[in-house]
């Protein structure tokens, strides 16, 4: 008996809203998980939890809840939005922009502002390319996650201290200056966030295509009734 599935077009499905949760959750279990361990974070790793707070726990979540408006992502799109998000996250950590935003809570907010802005609308723009088949949300996924990574281990083995921060204006604990141990927690934080976040989603919008496909060979392979 032949299966028929049917999608409204622009909507999210549960397939993209459980990866959402999914990897939000995740994110948000292991940033709880490294806050209860680690007893002092200096500048860097701190902003580091705020940029992961905000691009991969609280954006995808809000982008979730702004989904039943019926929208179309195309290639292009969604490859701007995920081009931005990127470019904004590697020129925050140029060191120059790093010094301002650190000295500055006027400069520091703004660019979380922005930042998290961009988040929103690169999982927005995730979500609205599921229901078409899902191929253009699990390439930006992946690329996504693969520069975000890039950029953890080049603060991992950055061979000293790139910045040289005396501290954090926005900081919800007391920090002291960057050092490398620092840099290097920091970078920690996003190669492990990355997987959970981008790859996750990724990994789940993958096997529901798979899904799909296996499904309609096995529609496809239904022969016809003799007549």
């Amino acid at each position: 008996m032949r299966r028929t599935f049917v999608q409204h077009d622009g909507m999210v499905g549960p397939d993209g809203a459980m990866a959402i949760l999914a990897s939000s959750a995740l994110v948000a279990a292991a940033g709880a998980l490294v806050i209860a361990t680690v007893g002092e974070f200096g500048p860097l790793s701190l902003q580091m939890l705020q940029h992961l707070a905000i691009m991969n726990v609280l954006a995808p979540l809000i982008a979730l809840l702004l989904s039943p408006r019926r929208e179309r992502a195309g290639p292009h799109r969604i490859g701007m939005a995920g081009l931005f998000q990127l470019v904004l996250l590697w020129a925050w950590h140029a060191p120059a922009m790093q010094q301002a935003a650190a000295g500055s809570s006027l400069v520091q907010t703004a660019l979380l502002v922005l930042l998290g802005g961009a988040a929103v609308q690169f999982w927005r723009r995730v979500l609205a390319a599921v229901p078409a088949g899902g191929w253009h949300a699990l390439a930006a996924l992946m690329l996504t996650g693969k520069f975000a990574c890039l950029l953890g281990a080049l603060l991992i083995f950055a061979p000293r201290d790139l910045y040289g921060l005396p501290g954090l204006v926005l900081a919800l604990c007391a920090t002291g200056p960057s050092t490398l141990a620092d840099q290097q927690l920091a970078g920690l934080l996003m190669i492990t966030a990355c997987p959970l976040s981008y790859l996750g989603a990724g990994v789940m919008l993958a096997a529901r295509m798979l899904r799909g496909l296996d499904i309609g060979q096995v529609d496809g392979d239904v022969p016809a009734r003799p007549r």
